[in-house]
C-alpha cells in the first residue's frame, strides 16, 4: 500500500474507534440517568404505546406495527410539519415494559429494526420468536432507540478493506491522499440552456471526470438542479448509477428530484419523506407489485407452516428443500427485474452495504451532501464504483462527531473537503444564487465564499414589505423581565398567552431576565424569555403584512433554534398561543440541522446563549450558523444578547453589519426609495 500522509488510514480507525466508544457510554448515560418519560421529550422513546398488526412483510420479516399514545390529545394542534422524534428507517430500537409505581422500572423484552416510520405509526422488524404479549391490555409498553453499531461496523469494515484494496479502490486511495493530479477523459462540452454558466461548467466537469469531480453548492446556487442535470447526462452514458447521502431525508431529497425529471429510481430503504411517490419507489413496494410475489408470498408461508411442525421425517426435509428451491429462484428472477428496470439506484451511504447490492458494480457513484458525512461513510459505496463525484458544501453542517477527542484528531475532517483542499482542478464553484434578498445572502458571502457568490437579478431585492430591512437584530441584552410580559403597542393578541406562561415560569427580577438556563436532566439550554420575544416579535410582523395576506400568499415561516430544548419549548408555545392557530401549518420549529436544505419565506432565529462570561458552546460552529442565516428568502430576524454574543468576532461583524443595514433603511426611508439600495459599508 502506498504511503498516505496524515490522518492515514490507521489514524482514521482510532479515531472512529474512539467516537464509537464515547458515543456508547453516552448513550449508555442518557438511558440510565433519565427517565422514560424525558427519554419521550427527547424524541428517543414513543410512551406509550398501542400494538397493531403482527405480520410477515415482503422481504419475509415478521414485523409488529405499534402506535404511539400521546395523552392529553392535543398533539394535533401543534405545528404539523415539525418532526418530534428520531425514529427513522433502519434505527435498532428496543422494546420494554414498565413495573412499578414509580414508572422508572424498565424491562427489555426484544430488540428490533425500524422498517417504516410515518407520523405516529411505525413498522418494526422483530425476531421470529419475539413474545408480543407484553403489548396485551393492561400492560405499559413502550419503545426507545438503541444504540446503533451497524453503521459503525459498516464504517470500520469500510477502512478495513481500504487498507490493503488494490484494484480501482486501491488507485482511488492513493490518489485522494497525494496530490497526483486527477485523471479526465475526453468529452466534448455540452450546452444546457436553462443552468448559468457555473452549473453548466459543472455538468461538463462531472462529464469530463474519471475519477472524481466536486460540485460546490453554497446556499441557493441550484446545487440539487445541477446535480441532477449532471446525473441525467451521465444516464445517457451509462445504463445505472448509484446515488447515495449520509440521511435518508438527504437520500428522499435527490430521489425525489430525479423522479420528477422522468428518471427511474429504485429506494433502498424507506423514506422518511413519505408520500405515495417516494413510497412506489422503495425496493419493498416494487417486490411486492411484482407479479411473481403472489407465488413467492404463498410458498414463504407454506414453509413456516412446515417449520411449524417441525418433523425430522425425510420426506419432510424433501418438501422443505423444494419449497426453498423454488422459493430463491422466485427471489432472484424478481429482483433481476427490480434492478434491471432501475436507472437509479439510491440509499444511504451506510445503506450501502444491503445484501441487496452484493456483486453489483457501477461506473459512477453520486455523494449528495457528501461534506456532512464521515470519511470512512463515504468509503462504504466506493467499493462499488469506479469514480466518484462529491456534491455539497463543507461551508455548511459538518459532519457530527461528539467526541472532542476524536474532533480534534481530524475526524470532522470529510473526505470533501481532503479532496478539495488537495485537487482543487475536481472542484467547480457554483456562484449565482437563487434563494435570498442580497442584503440576506451578503454577509455569509464575504464571510465563506470571499465574495464570490452574487444574487441572480429576480431575487437581487425580493421583499414582504415595501422599505422593509431584510434582516434585523433584536438585541436582548437591555432588555428587563417586563419586555418580556407587556403585550406590543399596538395591542396584537400575539404574546399575551406567551406572556401568561412567563410570568408562570420565569423570576421577575431584572437580573434574570433573558438569561440562558439549563432544563430537565439532560440539561438542556434553554433562554424562556427569549422564546416568548420571538413570538411576539413573529406576531407582530405578522400583523404588518397583514393575516389575510399571510394566507392567501401562503407566506411560510421557519423558527430555528440551535439548541434541542429551546425548539420544544417554542413549538409548546406556538401550540397555546390563540393567535398562531390559523397560521400553524406555515410554520416550522426546528434545530440547524433540521432546516438543512430547506428555505422559507421569513426566519427567525432564537440563538439563546445568554450569560456574563461570553461563553457561547457550539454556537462557535460557525458552519451551522451559516445554514441557520440562509434559509431565508426575504426576511431574516435574529434574536439574542449581543453583549454575549458579540465577544466572538464572527457575530460581532455579523451585529456590525446588520446595524448598518438598518441605518441605512433609515435613512432610505427620509427619502425617495431609489431604483435600488446602496450597498452597506464593507465588512
Amino acid at each position: 500500500m502506498s504511503a498516505i500522509k496524515h490522518p492515514d488510514i490507521n489514524g482514521q480507525l482510532r479515531l472512529l474507534r474512539i467516537e464509537y466508544e464515547e458515543e456508547r457510554r453516552a448513550f449508555s448515560r442518557l438511558t440510565g440517568s433519565i427517565g422514560v418519560e424525558r427519554l419521550a421529550d427527547r424524541g428517543n422513546a414513543w410512551f406509550p404505546i398501542r400494538k397493531g398488526k403482527d405480520f410477515h412483510n415482503s422481504l419475509n420479516q415478521r414485523v409488529v406495527e405499534i402506535y404511539r399514545c400521546t395523552p392529553g390529545g392535543d398533539d394535533d394542534d401543534g405545528a404539523a410539519t415539525d418532526d418530534d422524534h428520531n425514529f427513522e428507517y433502519g434505527r435498532p430500537v428496543s422494546f420494554f415494559s414498565m413495573e412499578g409505581s414509580a414508572g422508572d422500572i424498565v424491562t427489555h423484552c426484544f430488540a428490533g429494526t425500524v422498517s417504516y416510520v410515518d407520523a405516529d405509526r411505525m413498522v418494526v422488524a422483530i425476531p421470529e420468536n419475539a413474545d408480543l404479549s407484553m403489548m396485551g391490555r393492561g400492560r405499559s409498553c413502550g419503545v426507545m432507540l438503541s444504540f446503533d453499531e451497524t453503521s459503525y461496523r459498516a464504517m470500520t469494515e469500510a477502512l478495513q478493506r481500504l487498507a490493503k484494496a488494490d484494484g480501482r479502490l486501491g488507485y482511488l486511495r492513493d490518489l485522494f491522499y497525494s496530490h497526483r493530479k486527477a485523471a479526465e477523459r475526453g468529452a466534448s462540452a455540452i450546452r444546457i440552456g436553462y443552468l448559468n454558466e457555473a452549473q453548466e461548467s459543472g455538468v461538463n466537469k462531472i462529464l469530463r471526470a474519471k475519477d472524481v469531480a466536486i460540485l460546490h453548492g453554497p446556499p441557493g446556487t441550484g446545487k440539487t438542479t445541477t446535480l441532477v442535470e449532471a446525473i441525467h447526462e451521465t444516464l445517457r452514458r451509462e445504463s445505472q448509477v448509484l446515488v447515495c447521502a449520509q440521511s435518508n431525508m438527504a437520500v428522499d431529497w435527490i430521489a425525489e428530484k430525479l423522479q420528477n425529471r422522468g428518471i427511474a429510481v429504485l429506494r433502498i430503504g424507506n423514506p422518511t419523506r413519505v408520500n405515495d411517490k417516494m413510497l412506489a419507489s422503495t425496493y419493498e413496494r416494487r417486490f411486492e407489485s411484482h407479479p411473481d410475489y403472489t407465488t413467492l408470498w404463498s410458498i414463504r408461508k407454506a414453509i413456516r407452516q412446515l417449520r411449524a411442525e417441525r418433523r425430522s421425517s425425510t420426506q419432510w426435509h424433501q418438501k422443505m428443500d423444494r419449497l426453498q428451491s423454488r422459493a430463491t429462484e422466485l427471489e432472484i428472477r424478481i429482483n433481476a427485474d427490480i434492478f434491471g428496470e432501475a436507472r437509479v439506484i439510491a440509499c444511504t451511504l451506510v445503506g450501502s452495504a444491503s445484501r441487496l447490492l452484493d456483486g453489483m458494480k457501477f461506473s459512477t457513484l453520486f455523494i449528495d451532501e457528501a461534506a456532512q458525512a464521515l470519511e470512512a461513510a463515504c468509503w462504504i459505496p466506493m467499493r462499488r464504483a469506479g469514480r466518484v463525484i462529491l456534491a455539497g458544501d463543507h461551508c455548511q453542517l459538518p459532519p457530527t462527531v461528539k467526541s472532542v477527542e476524536a474532533m480534534r484528531g481530524g475526524l470532522a475532517y470529510s473526505l470533501m473537503e481532503r479532496i478539495a483542499a488537495d485537487h482543487p482542478e475536481t472542484v467547480t464553484l457554483l456562484t449565482t444564487q437563487y434563494r435570498m434578498h442580497e442584503d440576506i445572502m451578503r454577509f455569509s458571502n464575504e464571510w465563506f465564499y470571499n465574495g464570490r457568490i452574487k444574487a441572480a437579478p429576480e431575487v437581487r431585492w425580493r421583499g414582504i414589505l415595501d422599505l422593509d430591512t431584510p434582516v434585523e437584530w433584536i438585541d436582548t441584552s437591555e432588555m428587563t423581565a417586563a419586555s418580556a410580559t407587556s403585550a406590543p403597542a399596538n395591542g396584537t393578541e400575539a404574546a399575551s398567552a406567551p406572556s401568561a406562561e412567563r410570568r408562570s415560569t420565569a423570576a421577575d427580577s431584572s437580573d434574570s431576565a433573558f438569561r440562558e438556563a439549563l432544563t430537565g436532566q439532560s440539561f438542556g439550554r434553554i433562554n424562556r424569555d427569549e422564546a416568548i420575544l420571538t413570538l411576539q416579535t413573529l406576531g407582530e410582523y405578522f400583523i404588518r403584512i397583514g393575516r389575510r395576506r399571510i394566507l392567501e400568499e401562503k407566506v411560510d415561516v421557519g423558527i430555528i433554534s440551535p439548541y434541542r430544548a429551546q425548539v420544544q419549548y417554542l413549538r409548546s408555545l406556538i401550540r397555546r398561543v390563540p393567535f398562531f392557530k390559523p397560521f400553524r401549518h406555515l410554520i416550522s420549529v426546528n434545530t440547524v440541522d433540521g432546516f438543512q436544505g430547506q428555505e422559507r419565506d421569513v426566519i427567525v432565529v432564537s440563538l439563546v446563549r445568554s450569560n456574563e462570561e461570553g461563553d457561547i458552546g457550539f454556537l462557535r460552529d460557525l458552519r451551522r450558523m451559516n445554514v441557520a442565516i440562509t434559509r431565508a428568502r426575504m426576511k431574516l430576524l435574529i434574536i439574542g444578547n449581543a453583549d454575549t454574543l458579540r465577544r466572538h468576532r464572527f457575530y460581532r461583524r455579523l451585529h456590525d453589519y446588520i446595524i448598518a443595514l438598518h441605518d441605512r433603511s433609515n435613512a432610505t426611508t427620509m427619502h425617495e426609495k431609489p431604483d435600488k439600495p446602496s450597498d452597506p459599508p464593507s465588512l
